[in-house]
């Protein structure tokens, strides 16, 4: 079993991880464990969510750092949010590292759960990394 200490998930929330990955049941789990099936379905749901959340601290982290970063308020379109990357990356002197339509299907993808009538309905920060990379940061993922 790979050690949890330096991360945020308990060696229990690891434990069941790995014995997913090599196609246990929660039942079999549970009989490894001495618990019940459904203790461990709560023990496997808290560690996806520590890895959602630690997944989310790390965009969170690449978009601040990144050199260039601006706000999108709900209602831009995806059009528009495609002329402002384009806009801010000219202005600090940085090459996007997206043509256009790729800038947009990035973006679409990224955001298809946010996008309603192509306007966005929430909020984002948007980063833009000296390799020209485009981050992406919302509040509601």
């Amino acid at each position: 079993m790979v050690a949890a200490d330096a991360t945020i998930l308990t060696d229990r929330q690891v434990a069941v991880l790995e014995y997913r990955e090599q196609g246990l049941t929660q039942q079999e789990i549970a009989e490894k464990f001495d618990t019940t099936d459904s203790n461990v379905s709560a023990i496997e749901r808290a560690a996806e969510q520590n890895i959602k959340k630690a997944r989310r601290t790390l965009e969170l982290a690449r978009t601040i750092r990144s050199p260039v970063q601006f706000s999108v308020s709900p209602g831009t379109s995806v059009d528009e949010l495609v002329t402002d990357v384009y806009a801010h990356g000219d202005e600090a002197g940085i090459k996007v590292a997206y043509c256009r339509p790729a800038l947009y299907t990035h973006l679409y993808e990224r955001l298809k759960q946010e996008i309603d009538q192509n306007e966005l309905t929430i909020p984002l920060e948007i980063g833009i990394t000296t390799d020209g990379e485009v981050r992406v940061f919302s509040d509601e993922d």
